[in-house]
């Protein structure tokens, strides 16, 4: 066993370890959360999470907040198309898909502020990206004739939950 052996070993060690402080990185960061299951699943799914710090997970689960509200703001201004004869209806499925796009907004204007570190503008930020959805449902009770659709309304939990898991790292990056 000569020379290059012995540094091919320290080699493989290395990037094992690499590998391994990644995926531990994820748990790590995840158990910070409330959410740990959503976060890891988010995070793997991501291929750049292999090569993020604590704070470029946070921005991966901007990105994965960004997406479900924006979808969802879609989604409910694609409804408006099949709701022409009701006025009530159209003027609250165009409030929630404003108050959605609102959500995706507010999200995106955490990002600056992560950049700076500015983690209480951060907090602001995503507090008011899961409160956006709170509207939108409250629209819905103000009309009891309306059903709330269990569809937004998963992917209201979906939208808070994902914001809970950005304010858990956030928590983590502050501290």
């Amino acid at each position: 066993m000569g020379p290059s052996f012995f540094i091919f070993n320290i080699i493989i060690s290395l990037a094992l370890t690499l590998v391994n402080g990644d995926a531990g990185l994820i748990q790590k960061t995840c158990k910070t959360t409330k959410y740990y299951d959503l976060c890891v699943s988010s995070l793997k799914s991501d291929p750049t999470s292999a090569n993020s710090d604590t704070k470029g997970l946070a921005m991966i689960m901007v990105g994965v907040g960004m997406a479900n509200a924006t979808a969802t703001s879609t989604l409910l201004s694609s409804q408006l198309l099949t709701t022409k004869n009701d006025t009530i209806m159209r003027k609250v499925l165009k409030e929630c898909s404003d108050k959605y796009a609102h959500a995706a907004d507010a999200l995106q204007d955490s990002v600056q502020d992560f950049d700076s570190e500015l983690y209480d503008y951060v907090y602001m930020h995503i507090m008011a990206a899961a409160d956006y959805p709170n509207a939108c449902h409250n629209a819905f009770r103000r009309y009891p004739r309306l059903v709330y659709p269990q569809q937004i309304a998963r992917r209201e939990d979906g939208l808070k939950h994902i914001c809970d898991v950005i304010l858990g790292i956030v928590d983590h990056l502050a501290s």
